[in-house]
């Protein structure tokens, strides 16, 4: 299983960025995949998942501002981050369990400041 992100970068506070995952090694269709996060000095969290249906799911400090979607056909799943805050800086990891197994990319920083 492989799953490797891109997208991040430096960003102004209220700007935007989306992320991908690529995922090779799984079935990806039937697979939920999640976003989370991990800001220095603080616990990795989960930040948006999105089932093998479509349904998705966030954390309150992201609602209304990050949509989670998947393109099944790219076997990618994407975080689309606006009005990004100084608070949403961080590494942003994606993860698939696979079972009960489960996997992690190797993670894309995403900066936001002035």
């Amino acid at each position: 299983v492989q799953l490797v992100e891109s997208g991040g970068g430096l960003v102004q506070p209220g700007g935007s960025l989306r992320l991908s995952c690529a995922a090779s090694g799984i079935d990806f269709r039937v697979n939920a995949m999640g976003w989370h996060r991990q800001a220095p000095g603080k616990q990795r969290e989960l930040v948006a998942t999105v089932t093998s249906g479509g349904s998705t799911n966030y954390a309150d400090s992201v609602k209304g501002r990050f949509t989670i979607s998947r393109d099944n056909g790219k076997n990618t799943v994407y975080l689309q981050m606006n009005s990004l805050k100084p608070e949403d800086t961080a590494v942003y990891f994606c993860r698939v369990t696979v079972g009960i197994a489960g996997y992690w990319g190797q993670g894309t920083q995403v900066t936001v400041s002035s």
